[in-house]
């Protein structure tokens, strides 16, 4: 009885040997080590998939595969498509925001760089895999004018109805420089179009697919250059937030809690990404038939659906970061995600597609190109003098609904081009 007694209060018999209180046999370890990964994996599901109420459309994402096989009811094919990603392209958003905790500010601004845009990015080349040339240029330049126009716009009204007090203050440098790299865009987009449209090529068609590939290098040189002088740490006058974050430093680390580890963070990444590539594929096949089943034009779908999609993360951290009154963060998000497409993906695109053989080009047609020119400059106006204000983001808004029903009546005329 002693013995029993003794082994019930703290030695453990195994397999015929005793085991001190405290000490575990080797061959009871691996039940242990297993339970702590699989808790691991558990949590980190919990977190990433569980946490945000935008996930409930990520049902949307297998039901697509399933229509896709066994209907031809491609504009229903093509909402639940839009409705899956959306949900996936935020979390990329988070996914990466935990990572940069990681690896630091300089290699964080660059992950943001490369992963904010991921979505328009893995559209814009399966559609340009297709032959979808347009489609990739309107899918960008609505990408672009919805953040300048709608997410701003939201961005500033939810922020000055919260502190309709008082106007809400942001860096003016940073939306100078941010100004002058759209402008710079502009001008890049509207000399292939003007080149076109004159008649003044050297050689027909091919002097125009030139240009384009030239300037796409050059716009890429440039925007490697604006990263390297934002993310060189040095003091410069596009900087001037250090004396301002000083006092908010226990606030930047609230928003910024660890909630997975870095390699589940890289591992999210890759599944959403494949998981988005995926879903893209079948976006793509479906937006021909979903113009006529929906009885939408394909450049209303290109322009104002489509970005949705890629600018669901965008908008909820735009307005969130407003409602607290931290504007530069909003500007960063939504202004330098326009720049990011603008510099970056758009030259990206036109390489990707002259590696491919396909001639796509920076000429996004007269109509399109005086669009984003006209905004540019409307957004460059309102941003100048550094203050948001609800009557700001008002106008911004109804800017964007005169852009959508712009788009909403008119004929891409491609087909005519050549007539």
């Amino acid at each position: 009885m002693m013995e029993n007694h003794q082994i019930e209060m703290g030695a453990i018999k195994a397999n015929g040997l005793e085991v001190p209180n405290g000490g575990l046999r080797s061959s009871m370890m691996p039940s242990w080590s297993l339970h702590k990964p699989v808790g691991r994996v558990l949590q980190s599901i919990r977190t990433v998939i569980f946490t945000s109420k935008l996930n409930l459309l990520m049902p949307f994402g297998p039901a697509t595969i399933i229509l896709y096989y066994t209907t031809n009811w491609h504009g229903m094919i093509f909402l639940f498509s839009m409705l899956g990603i959306t949900p996936l392209a935020e979390r990329l958003g988070y996914a990466t925001e935990q990572l940069a905790i990681y690896t630091g500010p300089t290699l964080g601004g660059l992950l943001n760089a490369t992963f904010g845009n991921a979505t328009e990015m893995i559209i814009a080349i399966y559609a340009l895999k297709n032959g979808m040339i347009r489609i990739v240029q309107q899918s960008l330049l609505g990408s672009i004018l919805s953040n300048m126009l709608l997410v701003v716009g939201c961005a500033f009204f939810a922020g000055g109805i919260v502190h309709r007090n008082k106007d809400q203050v942001f860096s003016k440098a940073n939306a100078v420089v941010n100004s002058g790299l759209l402008l710079m865009a502009v001008m890049g987009l509207m000399f292939p179009a003007v080149l076109h449209f004159t008649h003044s090529e050297v050689q027909q068609g091919a002097s125009e697919v030139a240009l384009s590939r030239f300037s796409s290098c050059i716009m890429l040189v440039a925007y490697a250059s604006y990263l390297y002088f934002q993310l060189s740490g040095r003091n410069n006058s596009y900087s001037q937030l250090g004396t301002e974050e000083v006092p908010n430093e226990d606030a930047t680390e609230e928003d910024e809690e660890i909630e997975i580890s870095m390699w589940e963070a890289i591992t999210w990444l890759a599944v959403l990404t494949i998981w988005i590539s995926v879903l893209s594929e079948y976006l793509v096949n479906a937006i021909e038939g979903a113009s006529d089943s929906l009885n939408l034009p394909v450049a209303f779908i290109s322009v104002i659906l489509l970005p949705i999609v890629g600018n669901a993360a965008e908008h909820a951290s735009a307005i969130m970061f407003a409602m607290k009154d931290k504007l530069d963060i909003t500007i960063g998000v939504a202004i330098g995600s326009s720049t990011q497409i603008s510099m970056f993906v758009i030259p990206f695109c036109v390489v990707v597609g002259w590696m491919m053989g396909q001639k796509m080009d920076l000429n996004f047609q007269l109509f399109e190109t005086a669009t984003l020119f006209i905004t540019v400059l409307v957004v460059a106006f309102l941003l100048q003098d550094g203050i948001a204000n609800y009557l700001k983001g008002f106008m911004l808004i109804l800017c964007y609904l005169i852009v959508a029903a712009s788009f909403f009546v008119h004929v891409d005329p491609q087909s005519s081009d050549d007539d």
